[in-house]
């Protein structure tokens, strides 16, 4: 049959079992919303209020779902808006299917209206870019993008479409049954790795039977590769502590009696110092960031890195290792899993070691946790807000934040309880994102509760995403934790620029008569004894609901480990 660019394009996704499209209409894709307005019943297309709305709500649709988020924008200003995005994804690993209008093909290069060179542009940000002008490359060229982004590592890919490719027609035929973008026959080279490497896997083992002071550590790699059961065995099986990247919190549940929590700038005292002095570093889908690892002159000479990645790309790049498995983490774990058999003399050594930290988890109980929950304090702190939370959430809650002291008092003190729990912007630290990856969330898991926390600043800079929640009735509860200031911002200033606060202080419009301005339910709350009563009121709510909590100006997030400093440096 014959069929228009436009009209393949949206046939193609259908066929690819898209059923969400976070987008922007402009001139430069109309005849690809003509066709979405065609086939409505089959694909949903939300309408963001701004490009970076849509690329983050992708993000978040993804992240939920494991499934590549779609996002649709015009040219011009429209493809730029989506770069920072992209910049997001490709460092924290999401699948994104960004499909961008272009000028026809005859203008290109003749600074036409809105024209600009968005491939060129989104290069370093992409995990693979193409700019198609012709309607008979439309087919396989967005099968052949949804399978780049996701499969390997997981990443953004960005599809630029000329105006008059999306009008010609072309006679094409599709296949009978849906034409999956996971098809064998489809670039084969970027099919996971799912063979183990059985002579390292047996080093492995040795490895950590010979160790004395072994330490695991996961990082979202495990999530994308849905390992999280297998790590569990593992971790229980080996019986060795685990410590987490931001982005793993949530693999493990936060009772679970070997997770001991978040390492790094913001992570837990135990994890920051007995990592110094472990002999065996076991690194689960992660990438030694510096905000993980710190200065790595201080990791013991002698320690033994064992990395377990699916990227060739992040082996050695940070830290030498001493042993690396590259694929499939499902794969290698289960064999380690079989393989492993503990004595009696492996459990002996894995308990004393994990008296440590259990001894140093009190100290940090006793310096900071104490201090933070029972506060003497007349104003409310982040922890006591996050602490509320965990008694009234519901228990398939996800956990979405922004950037910022409330990300990392989140991350240390909400109670994950379940799988795929958590989101957040990670390596590129991107404000504003919490708001419209909160939708996207909501909308790739309709029947679980999305929980947006967001700082003052950070939410002014999506804010207009209220009017999105307002146009498709979504759900989720967004929590605003008010200093007035660029809290992180602030703290670094307090404690390493002689409190000279510049530029930091924010004076903030009314944020409950703007959201009521949007039909969104909201109440403020600046008095200690009411925080319960409205945090248990939101939770409970069947609809949208903000709710503005003004929080302590003078609060520090705590402990912290300075950029390159050792863990003698640490500021409790």
């Amino acid at each position: 049959m014959t069929y228009s660019g436009a009209e393949i394009l949206v046939k193609t996704l259908i066929s690819n079992n898209v059923k969400f499209i976070f987008g922007y209409p402009g001139g430069a894709v109309m005849p690809i919303y003509d066709s979405l307005f065609t086939y409505k019943k089959q694909i949903k297309h939300i309408l963001t209020r701004h490009e970076q709305g849509s690329i983050h709500a992708a993000q978040g649709y993804a992240r939920v779902t494991g499934k590549p988020g779609i996002c649709l924008s015009t040219s011009g200003p429209g493809s730029s808006n989506l770069i920072t995005g992209l910049a997001d994804a490709l460092i924290d690993s999401t699948p994104l299917l960004c499909i961008t209008g272009q000028v026809s093909s005859k203008l290109l290069g003749t600074d036409a209206f809105q024209e600009i060179d968005i491939i060129d542009i989104s290069i370093p940000v992409t995990k693979w870019n193409f700019q198609i002008t012709k309607p008979d490359q439309i087919f396989e060229v967005i099968s052949k993008g949804l399978n780049i982004a996701t499969n390997g590592r997981p990443g953004p890919v960005l599809i630029d479409i000329t105006k008059d490719a999306q009008n010609q027609e072309q006679v094409i035929i599709f296949p009978t049954k849906k034409h999956s973008f996971r098809r064998r026959d489809q670039i084969k080279h970027l099919k996971r790795k799912n063979l183990v490497n059985k002579k390292d896997l047996q080093k492995v083992i040795q490895t950590i039977k010979k160790a004395r002071k072994p330490i695991i550590i996961i990082g979202q790699g495990v999530k994308l590769a849905n390992a999280e059961k297998k790590l569990k065995k593992f971790a229980e099986k080996t019986n060795l502590p685990v410590a987490s990247t931001l982005l793993g919190m949530g693999i493990l549940k936060t009772n679970h009696n070997l997770n001991y929590g978040m390492l790094g700038m913001h992570g837990n005292y135990q994890n920051n110092i007995l990592i110094l002095k472990s002999d065996l570093i076991i690194a689960i889908g992660l990438r030694f960031d510096d905000r993980v690892i710190g200065n790595i002159k201080k990791i013991y000479p002698k320690t033994i890195i064992i990395h377990i990645d699916i990227d060739n790309y992040e082996i050695n790049k940070r830290l030498k290792t001493t042993i690396y498995l590259l694929g499939n983490l499902k794969n290698n774990l289960n064999y380690l899993i079989k393989k492993f058999q503990p004595n009696s003399t492996d459990k002996y050594q894995s308990d004393k070691w994990l008296k440590k930290f259990n001894l140093l988890k009190k100290v940090e109980s006793k310096y900071v946790k104490e201090k933070e929950f029972i506060t003497q304090q007349i104003g409310i702190t982040m922890p006591e807000v996050i602490n509320y939370i965990n008694l009234y959430k519901k228990n398939n809650c996800i956990l979405v934040t922004d950037v910022g002291q409330h990300q990392m008092s989140a991350s240390r003190y909400f109670n994950f309880t379940t799988l795929k729990s958590q989101i957040t912007s990670g390596g590129l630290g991107t404000m504003g994102f919490a708001l419209p990856a909160a939708i996207g969330a909501k909308i790739g898991a309709k029947r679980r509760q999305v929980i947006c926390i967001v700082g003052d600043g950070g939410f002014q800079m999506t804010i207009q995403e209220l009017g999105t929640i307002m146009q498709y009735e979504i759900p989720i509860k967004i929590i605003i934790l008010n200093n007035n200031f660029l809290g992180m911002v602030k703290q670094w200033q307090d404690l390493f620029f002689k409190r000279r606060f510049s530029n930091t202080k924010i004076y903030n419009p009314n944020f409950t008569k703007i959201s009521k301005a949007y039909n969104i339910k909201s109440k403020k709350v600046f008095i200690k004894d009411k925080l319960k009563q409205h945090l248990k009121k939101m939770l409970k709510s069947k609809s949208a609901f903000l709710l503005e909590i003004l929080v302590e100006k003078e609060y520090n997030t705590l402990p912290m480990i300075p950029t390159e400093k050792s863990v003698s440096k640490i500021c409790f």
